[in-house]
């Protein structure tokens, strides 16, 4: 069986072939590719079922290639059937999925896998917009309305410098999301217009296609995941003087393909600012997303450009389909980075965020104590090489039960970041009876959070990309 997936044209075929004419070497290429399309059986004397076990046992890297060997072979890679074995199997793998700007107005996606820390570009995502969502207004009437209706520097960056930046640089101010094994790409500009289409990326067809529009045009808005549901809160749409913060959100159904409603969040802070001089210049917005605990955490803030204030944030619980005010201490103290935003991620239930540090090539990491309702440092350094004027010079995920920062490192190259505790290197592999598999949320005393040797960073993978921006990056696990 190993010759199924051994290299093509080694060493001793090649010196066999040297006195082979090129037509004898044709007809044998001809009868080699013939082969597989006739035979019935993925692998001969096999039944399908057994060798759909062995191909699911096979890392994800592999299928590319074994799409090749046939058109039957390619029909089982790209089925549904065969990542419902791995499931069943427990051999599923996590992969990064990044998304990067290259130069001024274009997007790239890449996946990796870091245990083989091997890097594929996906397919590019399409430039089609509605014709609805794609009405142009005056680029220079609406530079004033943007700045006033909100900002995100990489906006007006753009629009001082080039008349149709929103024509040059189509999902500008796009939300990312995955779910059901699929990436999604909502809204974002088209022509100053704010757009309601969604597009999806299904890894095991390669492919991307569109699926149902959100039911209101959104840029900059937040994404998080609830029950295999896709949820999507505030951002900004186009109103009759330009942009203006939303506090609406809505739900959607992968399985059913539909969007719905979903309760406006209050903003209550927002509801008692002492006179209406500062309720009319503060405008509430949703800066960061996290489901936790069964239920989405929002934080917000008060913002005038180019100041923002953090007011706590609110919590939407699906049971009862309502928002609650987050805690104080939760809502205070979570970190921000640049234009307020809240940069957070979940591992093993642990609810994690990046703390930009004063100077220009490191951060801490805290950790949320529900108990205590209070922001914990529990990494006291993170290497942060990439903080130039990038929007995200940094990014958080969460695979193989551990924490991850994506950066650049010294030589500009993208590097994904393990954090690892040091008396965990030497260990074996991590397993429910073995206790000297340590967490992260164990360092919770300030001084050993403190000290930075208590934390390895380990890069599991890395690549020279050229000058590029990170820009948001999601876990698919299949």
């Amino acid at each position: 069986m190993g010759s199924f997936f051994s290299v093509a044209n080694t060493n001793s075929d090649q010196s066999e072939g040297d006195g082979v004419s090129s037509n004898e070497t044709c007809k044998r290429q001809r009868m080699t590719a013939t082969f597989y399309e006739e035979n019935p059986r993925l692998f001969p004397n096999l039944p399908d079922e057994v060798s759909i076990q062995i191909i699911a046992r096979l890392p994800r890297i592999c299928y590319f290639n074994l799409r090749s060997v046939s058109r039957k072979w390619k029909s089982v890679i790209v089925s549904s059937e065969l990542y419902k074995v791995r499931k069943e199997l427990g051999t599923t793998e996590e992969w990064l999925y990044l998304l990067i700007k290259v130069g001024e107005n274009k997007l790239q996606w890449h996946a990796v896998d870091p245990r083989s820390q091997i890097w594929q570009r996906l397919p590019t995502m399409p430039n089609v917009v509605d014709e609805d969502e794609s009405r142009k207004g005056s680029s220079r009437l609406w530079m004033w309305n943007i700045v006033e209706g909100i900002r995100i520097a990489e906006v007006i960056r753009g629009f001082l410098g080039r008349k149709d930046a929103f024509d040059e640089m189509p999902f500008c101010g796009c939300a990312i999301g995955a779910v059901g094994g699929c990436l999604y790409v909502l809204g974002g500009f088209s022509k100053a217009s704010t757009m309601r289409c969604v597009w999806r990326f299904d890894p095991i067809q390669n492919t991307w296609s569109k699926v149902s529009s959100m039911l209101t045009g959104r840029a900059y808005c937040k994404t998080g995941i609830l029950n295999n549901k896709l949820y999507v809160v505030g951002g900004v749409s186009q109103g009759p003087a330009g942009l203006v913060p939303l506090q609406s959100a809505e739900v959607f159904d992968p399985s059913t393909g539909i969007w719905s409603d979903v309760p406006s969040m209050p903003f209550s802070r927002a509801q008692v600012l002492p006179n209406a001089f500062l309720a009319d210049m503060l405008k509430p917005i949703a800066t960061g997303l996290t489901s936790y605990n069964g239920r989405l955490c929002v934080p917000q803030s008060l913002y005038s450009w180019p100041f923002f204030v953090d007011v706590g944030g609110e919590i939407y619980d699906p049971e009862t389909n309502s928002w609650i005010e987050m805690p104080i201490g939760m809502g205070e103290g979570w970190p921000a980075r640049q234009a307020g935003t809240k940069l957070s991620v979940v591992v093993d239930g642990e609810l994690y965020a990046f703390d930009p540090s004063n100077t220009m090539d490191n951060g801490r990491i805290k950790v949320y104590d529900q108990g205590e309702d209070a922001w914990k440092v529990v990494i006291g350094k993170v290497p942060i090489y990439g903080s130039d004027d990038s929007e995200s010079p940094y990014l958080l995920a969460g695979f193989h039960g551990k924490l991850h920062v994506i950066t650049k490192d010294a030589n500009r190259n993208i590097a994904v970041l393990q954090a690892e505790l040091r008396n965990n290197l030497d260990s074996s592999v991590p397993s429910p009876s073995n206790p000297s598999q340590s967490s992260l949320h164990e360092l919770v005393e300030p001084a050993a959070a403190a000290e930075s040797d208590a934390v390895v960073w380990k890069i599991v993978a890395s690549r020279c990309l050229g000058h590029v921006e990170l820009v948001s990056c999601q876990v698919i696990d299949m």
